[in-house]
């Protein structure tokens, strides 16, 4: 592993303001950025109570205006919910606000359900256009002939960095084809983990854009002083997801001790499976865990993410996740 990452929803918490959520994450950025992580990803959810980065590109530049060197992209961009050519305008105006630092991670999913998605304004009907868009998009960040009919300003020339992003093997073939990073969505949806990698690292073609496989992975991590102590804090994070899983996503919860007497037990046997590519626990526990997940899939990037209630636990979380991972890059 060359690189670590950190991935953020903008959590928004029972008492908080969505201007204390938004708050919250870019000290967490910044906290990342102290501690040498590479890359602050933002993800794109609708219709959630609990999550205020909805408005992704906003968000990025936000967060971008206030840290100086870490790279903040889009973990992702939902592009079924988006006009390639606006996505294009909006990083390309984010590039050239912060150069050199702006990422754009791509989705299939519309990142809601399909009332939501319809409330979006886009045609969900129609065959797969996933593949057009993205080749659409990357055109109008590419240099172009002036006889180009559409073009996007801001956007053309910038080349901003495109990523896909996935949780099936779908991504992975798309990624390989095209030649370009490729990051499976294994904190919550590792099923297909090892067979999408597989996939993409045996059928990738090498293009303008990269020469050799760039494989990423999530990965979700909550530590603390104590193993008992991180399994209190990560209940927060079983409940918002349980929560999801039965349609009712809310706000984030306090952490309990009680954590199997407030969600059903096939719930949170469901919960436990999909985010079993995890690392809790104190400093020697994680960097453990997160020793066997690297060692086992081999990421150029490993992303980790963790819904954790109080916001000094969760900044001394990421304080021990970089402590665990700097023994696990590779020089």
């Amino acid at each position: 592993m060359q690189k670590f990452s950190i991935l953020d929803l903008a959590p928004v918490a029972e008492g908080m303001q969505i201007s204390d959520a938004i708050a919250a994450s870019v000290a967490l950025a910044q906290h990342g950025e102290a501690l040498g992580f590479h890359r602050f990803w933002l993800a794109e959810h609708h219709n959630m109570p609990g999550v205020a980065s909805a408005a992704t590109a906003i968000l990025i530049g936000h967060v971008a205006g206030a840290t100086k060197s870490i790279r903040v992209g889009a973990g992702g961009i939902m592009l079924p919910n988006h006009a390639p050519l606006m996505v294009a305008e909006q990083f390309g105006t984010l590039n050239a606000l912060y150069p050199n630092r702006i990422d754009l991670g791509l989705g299939r999913a519309p990142g809601s359900d399909m009332n939501t998605a319809r409330a979006l304004r886009r045609n969900m009907q129609a065959g797969d256009r996933f593949p057009d868009d993205v080749v659409e998009l990357m055109d109008y960040l590419d240099d172009n002939p002036d006889v180009t009919p559409v073009r996007a300003y801001p956007g053309e020339g910038s080349h901003v960095p495109v990523y896909i992003l996935g949780s099936s093997l779908f991504g992975a073939q798309l990624a390989a084809h095209l030649g370009l990073p490729y990051a499976f969505a294994s904190h919550f949806a590792p099923t297909h983990l090892e067979q999408a990698l597989h996939i993409y690292r045996t059928t990738f073609r090498p293009s303008a854009t990269l020469d050799a496989p760039y494989a990423i992975m999530a990965a979700g991590v909550v530590a603390a002083d104590t193993d008992d102590e991180a399994a209190y804090l990560r209940s927060t994070q079983l409940m918002s997801f349980a929560n999801v899983i039965q349609g009712k996503p809310g706000l984030m919860r306090k952490p309990t001790h009680d954590v199997e007497r407030l969600v059903p037990a096939q719930v949170l046997a469901q919960v436990k499976g999909a985010m079993s590519v995890s690392a809790v626990g104190s400093l020697e526990t994680v960097q453990a865990q997160l020793s066997r997940i690297v060692t086992r899939y081999a990421p150029d990037e490993l992303i980790v993410t963790g819904m954790i209630y109080d916001q000094p636990a969760r900044l001394h979380s990421l304080t021990l996740a970089a402590k665990a991972l700097s023994s696990l890059v590779v020089s």
